[in-house]
């Protein structure tokens, strides 16, 4: 079946097209898209994962036509404007 891996870096994106067999999980279609070798900084205990984004389990199985999605951390800086204190 075919399944996509797509994840956005900081600096660069990858989108993966390959052909799993049957039965395939998430952290599979990762594992065989390459993409860990080309982005070390993810790390799957971390990064969250989806389905055409919807929050998903590396064991969960996937489907002919499937978009996996490894999501990078948010990161938030508080500017001035943003102070707790409702004066």
């Amino acid at each position: 079946m075919q399944v996509s891996v797509a994840y956005v870096g900081a600096l660069s994106n990858s989108w993966q097209e390959l052909k799993v067999e049957e039965h395939c999980t998430v952290a599979d279609a990762i594992a065989q898209s390459g993409v860990l070798q080309q982005f070390p900084e993810i790390d799957l205990k971390k990064n969250k994962v989806g389905i055409y984004g919807k929050f998903a389990k590396l064991n969960n199985p996937l489907q002919d036509g499937d978009r996996v999605e490894i999501y990078r951390p948010i990161t938030r800086v508080l500017d001035e404007d943003d102070d707790d204190d409702d004066d």
